[in-house]
């Protein structure tokens, strides 16, 4: 019976969320924008509803799936009569209904008529009609877009001289040619860039208000004069002055004694110098690559006429916090009683050597357990890093573009103490790091691991042995090679708002260079070659990640991932090294399981791991993430993820039976600067149970111990 009830709830609550009525609040003689639908009388004209929409006045209400707002049903869930703390949190969790005002629609149809002129279809005509169905509006817009004109000729006139001839130089890169249709966004493109094009080339003061354009269209053809003049449409003729080419004068940089910074670096770093050419692109460089330290908080960078023909360059560097301690922390438990904690504190300095360098010092746990019980899993690490800004051995000319390549050197120790075995491993990298624009790559052409296995227990031992792949995994060996990243990214942001897209692909190519070697390497007692008494790796590793998320309205976001990898080994190593195998669950992936506790396919645990450590040769996931902002900085999340990690000498033929997928409900608290998410998963459907049973009811996520798990997180979990 008590199950019949809580599932009777469940059911009742859903269709009370969806049946609730969305004018409930609106007042008498008020009626909701429920839709403004906009029809395009010419389907052939080139102009769709996209276009036009956005210069509606007056916007209805987003809907988050067909037609239903999570966020306008809960406002309506509210008393308009009342101001306590109940109605209120409604009120503040919800989204209020837009009441329709008639008044705008006119001012819409004025405002798609004008949107139109702009976009090159003159005297276009657009009617309404407003259909009210109860106490909701329809708003239709009928659009019938007007007359375009095609450019027959165009006739230039520019002042003579150099100016003329870089010009004609330039006639081949204009926007406007002979057969476009005539517009003003057209032209207004083409004042931006040529006026852009000329200052890169030396005319300091030449801005698009020197453009003007005249379009004859009442002969027979169609003529455009196009007008460049020595003065600006806001000046008169009399205002007139020859266009002339500028050179940098004068170059001071000034920063704040609370900033100590090498004066040669920012000399070097800086590409604005004395007698050089004025260049609006030059300006931009500097400032990127002066930005790019990331130690002053604002760069600025004043060009300061000093005669007819030159301009003098005042830097200022602002000042900025240059050291600061990184706190990160991800939980996560399930029914079963594991816990899982994972702290990270790190220290950074921005500017340690008084050059731009980075230093960072970071510290790193991950502990495991169940309360209660002496099962425990401890693993502690520390890692340095220390960045220049430069590829070391070679000057900064070398370097022309906006951003220069940094040098890395990274160690790192890593302690893990587990009920069945001890490990510790050391890592030293070297490599170049940067970025353009969104774009961003890291490079390691010398990447080295020493893994070193302690003690073990004898059931983990004697498991091992039993599965030979697995043991491979568990041997002291030494990992030399290569590594590289390159992630793009639409956003910067910590917390992303709005739309984005990321993408991450990496590499590892590990013994490589050893195995050209290997006929001089001695011999152990089992035949294998060894480094420094050590055995060799050999293996390639590949993963990508691309997620994007899209903006559904001011509250509301859907968000998608796929993530996925493999690797293989060959040469020296019959198996993957252990921690370079893929693994999925936890706080950021397949969150109805612990972290490592699903796959490999439909393998169940392993029972020699007492904390799950199921790996794979290769692995697939796809995630999916509806985000709803609800009140004040709290938001929700519903989502829903599938996918699993598989060896490739024990790939099932039913291989769609062994994807793993799950669902399940977040809270997050978004503070802008950094967000906090606690995330309960769900298993949707389990592999590794017997057939019959893999898809889990509503009645095993309220009774089954085993049927879901809850994470603590920072950051969205992609």
């Amino acid at each position: 019976m008590k199950r019949r009830a809580r599932i009777a709830i469940l059911i009742a609550s859903a269709a009370l969320l969806c049946a609730c009525s969305t004018t409930r609040v609106l007042k008498p003689g008020q009626y909701r924008l429920e839709r403004n639908i906009i029809r395009i009388r010419d389907s052939k004209s080139g102009v769709s509803s996209s276009d036009v929409s956005s210069y509606v006045r007056q916007q209805a209400n987003s809907y988050v799936l067909f037609g239903w707002n999570p966020s306008l049903v809960l406002y309506n869930w509210s008393n308009p009569d009342k101001d306590d703390w109940f109605n209120n949190a409604l009120r503040s969790a919800g989204t209020a209904p837009v009441v329709f005002n008639g008044n705008q629609v006119a001012s819409s149809r004025e405002n798609i008529a004008k949107h139109l002129d702009y976009l090159g279809y003159y005297h276009s005509k657009v009617e309404s009609r407003v259909d009210t169905i109860g106490r909701t509006v329809r708003v239709y817009y009928f659009v019938e877009p007007g007359k375009r004109y095609q450019i027959d000729s165009i006739v230039y006139s520019v002042p003579g001289g150099e100016f003329e001839k870089e010009f004609r130089q330039d006639l081949r890169n204009t926007l406007v040619k002979p057969g476009d249709y005539l517009s003003e966004k057209l032209l207004e493109s083409e004042t931006t860039r040529g006026a852009s094009w000329f200052r890169d080339r030396g005319y300091y003061d030449f801005t698009k208000y020197n453009y003007a354009f005249e379009a004859d269209t009442l002969g027979p053809r169609n003529i455009l004069t196009y007008r460049i003049r020595e003065y600006s449409r806001n000046e008169l003729a009399i205002a007139a002055k020859p266009l002339e080419k500028y050179h940098i004068g004068k170059v001071t940089i000034e920063h704040s004694a609370e900033v100590p910074f090498r004066e040669n670096v920012l000399r070097d770093i800086n590409t604005i110098h004395p007698g050089d050419l004025y260049s609006e692109r030059l300006i931009n460089r500097s400032y990127n690559r002066l930005t790019a330290l990331r130690v002053f908080n604002n760069v600025g960078i004043e060009m300061i006429p000093a005669d007819t023909a030159t301009v003098d360059c005042r830097i200022t560097l602002g000042e900025s916090k240059l050291q600061g301690v990184k706190v990160n922390l991800e939980a996560s438990t399930n029914s079963t009683g594991l816990l899982g904690v994972s702290p990270n504190v790190s220290f950074y300095h921005k500017n340690i050597f008084h050059g731009g360098e980075w230093f960072s010092l970071g510290f790193s746990g991950n502990f495991q357990g169940q309360p209660g019980t002496t099962t425990r899993a401890t693993e502690f690490g520390v890692n340095t890093s220390l960045s220049f800004p430069r590829l070391l051995g070679l000057p900064y000319s070398v370097f022309k573009g906006n951003n220069i390549p940094r040098t890395e050197l990274v160690t790192s120790f890593n302690y893990q103490k587990r009920p069945e075995f001890q490990r510790w491993i050391g890592n030293f990298s070297f490599g170049y790091t940067g970025n353009s624009r969104r774009f961003y790559y890291q490079v390691y052409p010398l990447r080295a691991t020493v893994i070193k296995v302690g003690e073990m227990s004898d059931d983990f031992l004697m498991s091992l042995l039993r599965n030979i792949s697995l043991y491979d995994g568990f041997y002291d060996h030494i990992d030399v090679g290569l590594s590289g990243q390159v992630y793009w990214a639409t956003t910067t942001d910590l917390v992303p708002k709005g739309s984005y897209t990321t993408t991450r692909l990496t590499l590892d190519s590990s013994g490589n260079i050893i195995s050209l070697f290997r006929n001089y390497l001695p011999v152990n007692e089992f035949g294998e070659r060894m480094l420094f008494g050590l055995g060799y790796a050999q293996y390639v590793r590949v993963g990508l990640q691309v997620a994007h998320a899209f903006s559904l309205g001011e509250k509301t976001s859907l968000a998608l991932r796929f993530d996925g990898g493999v690797g293989t080994p060959y040469g020296s190593s019959a198996s993957m090294p252990f921690e370079k195998m893929f693994f999925v669950g936890g706080a950021s992936s397949m969150r109805g399981w612990q972290t490592r506790a699903l796959g490999p396919g439909s393998s169940p645990l392993m029972t020699f791991f007492t904390i799950p450590s199921q790996t794979g040769d290769f692995k697939a996931e796809l995630d999916l993430e509806l985000r709803q902002k609800l009140f004040w900085k709290i938001e929700g999340a519903l989502f829903a993820e599938a996918g699993n990690v598989w060896d490739f000498m024990d790939l099932p033929s039913n291989f769609i039976e062994t994807i793993g997928a799950d669902w399940g409900l977040g809270v997050r608290l978004n503070l802008g600067f950094i967000l906090l998410r606690l995330d309960w998963g769900y298993k949707l459907y389990e592999p590794s149970r017997e057939a019959g049973s893999r898809f889990l009811t509503p009645l095993d996520w309220l009774f089954d111990n085993d049927s879901h798990a809850v994470h603590f997180g920072v950051g969205y979990p992609f």
